[in-house]
C-alpha cells in the first residue's frame, strides 16, 4: 500500500512549508457521485498513453525505461536511487517551484488498482497525523494530503502533496505533486500536461500486481552539481536548442510513498 517513510509530525514533503491559512477542501469520504462521475468518462482520454498507443515516434520521447517522457520547455529530470539495490526507482519531474514523483507498477488485466490504493492512501495518511481528503482533479480522483510543518520564519505551517493514480492497460502510475505542484497554478497546469504526454512501456512479461516497472538511466544522464556549485556548462556540440530535457544521474533521495 502507499505509505510514507517518515510519519507523523516529523513527516517531510518536499516544497517549503507555508502559513496555517488553508481554504477548507470537503471532504469526499462518500465518494458514490464522484466515483459515477469518473467512471462515465474515460480518465485516459488526453492520456498518460500505453505504449500501444504512442502519439508521434519514440525519438520524440527520452527513453527512461518504464516511461517515455516528451521534452518540455523548462522541465528537468532526476531519477532516485533504490538504497539497497542501487538501481533507479523513482522519477522525478522538476518545473519552477513545483515536482513530480513518478512510479509505474504492474496491474491485473481484469481490474485497475487505484480504487483500492486511493482508500488505502488516505486511511493511512489520516493514520500517521496528516489529513487527506479525496476530490475530482484535473487527472480524475485525487488525494490531497496536507501534514504538519514549521515555516521559514519558525511558525507553524504545513506541507501540501496531491496524489494522482491512474490505471492503464496491465500497468498503474502513481505520481505525487508536491511543491507548486499540489496546488493549483501554473506550474501545476504544465506538470498535469507532462504526466498526460507520459507513454508507459509495460512490456509483455507476466508480473504480479503491484510490482515496480523498471527505469533505466539514459546515456546522456548527468551527475548532479554539489550543492552551492553551478550547473555544469554545455559544450559545444550540445547546443542551446537541444530538445532533451536536462536528465540528473541517479541518486540516493527520500522516497515519499512505496507501495505492495
Amino acid at each position: 500500500m502507499f505509505g510514507r517513510k517518515k510519519r507523523g509530525k516529523d513527516a517531510q514533503v518536499d516544497g517549503n512549508a507555508v502559513a496555517e491559512a488553508e481554504p477548507q477542501v470537503k471532504d469526499q469520504d462518500q465518494e458514490t457521485p464522484t466515483e459515477d462521475a469518473a467512471s462515465a468518462s474515460d480518465p485516459r482520454a488526453l492520456g498518460p498513453w500505453d505504449e500501444s498507443e504512442m502519439k508521434g515516434e519514440r525519438k520524440e520521447y527520452v527513453d527512461l525505461g518504464c516511461i517515455l517522457l516528451k521534452p518540455v520547455a523548462g522541465v528537468a529530470v532526476r531519477m532516485d536511487l533504490d538504497e539497497k539495490t542501487q538501481r533507479p526507482r523513482a522519477l522525478n519531474v522538476d518545473y519552477k517551484d513545483g515536482s513530480i514523483q513518478l512510479q509505474a507498477f504492474s496491474a491485473p488485466k481484469s481490474s485497475g488498482l487505484w480504487d483500492d490504493v486511493r482508500r488505502e492512501l488516505a486511511e493511512g495518511l489520516r493514520r500517521d497525523g496528516g489529513q487527506a481528503t479525496v476530490a475530482e482533479g484535473p487527472l480524475g480522483l485525487q488525494v490531497n494530503a496536507k501534514f504538519t510543518a514549521t515555516t521559514a520564519s519558525g511558525g507553524p505551517g504545513y506541507r501540501l502533496a496531491r496524489f494522482v493514480g491512474i490505471d492503464g492497460p496491465r500497468w498503474f502510475l502513481r505520481a505525487v505533486y508536491t511543491g507548486g505542484g499540489a496546488m493549483p497554478s501554473t506550474t501545476a497546469e504544465v506538470l498535469d500536461d507532462v504526466v498526460r504526454s507520459l507513454v508507459i512501456v509495460r512490456g509483455q512479461d507476466p508480473m504480479p500486481p503491484r510490482e515496480l516497472l523498471q527505469f533505466k538511466v539514459p546515456e546522456n544522464a548527468t551527475p548532479q552539481a554539489p550543492e552551492g556549485q553551478a550547473p555544469k556548462a554545455q559544450t559545444p556540440d550540445q547546443p542551446a536548442t537541444d530538445p532533451q530535457p536536462p536528465v540528473s544521474a541517479p541518486r540516493r533521495g527520500p522516497e515519499i510513498t512505496e507501495i505492495g
